[in-house]
């Protein structure tokens, strides 16, 4: 919205700076955490005050999470409010990538509500049937799958980018829909089930998100595309505004979120984010980078994944609990021990990422 006081400037003066995609994520990211601040707290008071017992626990889970009954969830309504905000205040709306972003960020978000409504409100941990939850999920990444090919270059609609090999496209046809909506529905589970300690899931979703943007950022420039010969996709660079925001949001969320957490993010924020993370891959061609930035949240969810199906087929449990932060929970691991090597863990896999960006 700001972006319009550019039409005031004569080139040289302070109205300049709001063409500057840089300077506009910057103010995007002190208008989200200054929301998470300043609205975090009341909003814990309502959620608390009508949510009454709170997020219900698992009875089979860790003991040490009984302490935790009574905490308010749908915490992720301050991360989603904080970053709509600052998105629509400070990036272009005329891009159609910012809105791609948002509307999966909305549309997943709305599930997660709808999901932690249901628990609160009847007090156990089913909600909405997880069937329809995937089946809405891949409805949603449908629309935007169709929608960012839509605005894709012709030369890379419907195609598949690899890293390292920067030369190659693998031309899907209209087999790129359903993978795209395999990369979105699945980041935005993968984080939800990465989502069972204070701060765990929080700050790997911003250094995922925050390499994702620097590569949003480098792939919507000419110049750097160039420089570093990866595909050119004109308008993503306005993306950076929106993971700008996402993580001024997520950093206010943090605040409160932190051991011993005062709020959970809920499948509100959880799936709302990671359903951003894979609208911003599948937009910026880098799907298969995003399971290297994300490769966190792709171990969690295969230990799930691997002890249903060990299970199944033996009777026999590969872990001592899925997800995975569980299973080190019940080897004795301390919680912020946990959250904190796994926060290592999200980094060092972001930048071996953002190395794709520059190695073929």
């Amino acid at each position: 919205m700001l972006y319009w006081l550019t039409g005031l400037s004569d080139g040289g003066d302070f109205f300049n700076l709001f063409r500057y995609i840089t300077f506009r994520s910057g103010g995007a990211f002190m208008t989200a955490l200054i929301f998470g601040f300043i609205f975090g707290r009341p909003l814990i008071n309502v959620l608390r005050k009508r949510q009454g017992k709170g997020q219900p626990i698992r009875d089979d889970g860790p003991e040490g999470h009984f302490v935790k009954a009574g905490t308010p969830t749908m915490g992720g309504l301050l991360i989603v409010g904080a970053l709509l905000t600052s998105t629509i205040l400070w990036a272009r709306l005329d891009n159609p990538f910012v809105w791609l972003v948002l509307f999966v960020t909305i549309a997943f978000g709305a599930i997660g509500f709808a999901d932690d409504y249901a628990k609160v409100s009847k007090q156990n941990t089913k909600g909405v049937p997880g069937k329809l939850r995937l089946l809405l999920g891949f409805v949603i990444a449908g629309i935007a799958g169709y929608w960012a090919t839509c605005y894709h270059p012709e030369a890379l609609q419907y195609r598949l980018a690899l890293p390292v090999f920067k030369d190659t496209l693998i031309n899907l046809g209209l087999i790129f829909i359903p993978f795209a909506m395999i990369v979105i529905v699945g980041a935005a589970n993968a984080v939800n089930l990465t989502d069972g300690l204070d701060g765990l899931a929080i700050m790997p979703v911003m250094i995922a998100a925050t390499a994702l943007g620097i590569i949003a950022y480098a792939v919507g420039r000419v110049d750097f595309t160039e420089y570093l010969d990866v595909h050119y996709v004109p308008g993503t660079g306005e993306i950076l505004i929106f993971v700008a925001g996402l993580v001024g949001g997520g950093l206010g969320f943090l605040w409160y979120n932190a051991p011993p957490a005062a709020v959970f993010m809920g499948d509100t924020g959880s799936l709302a984010l990671g359903g951003a993370l894979g609208a911003i891959a599948v937009a910026t061609k880098h799907e298969i980078v995003l399971a290297i930035v994300g490769g966190l949240f792709v171990v969690e969810a295969l230990s799930v994944i691997i002890q249903v199906l060990y299970f199944k087929r033996t009777g026999k449990r590969v872990f001592l609990m899925a997800p995975i932060h569980h299973h080190y929970e019940k080897k004795g691991w301390a919680e912020p021990q946990i959250v904190i090597r796994f926060w290592i863990i999200s980094l060092i896999l972001a930048m071996i990422g953002l190395a794709t960006l520059k190695v073929r």
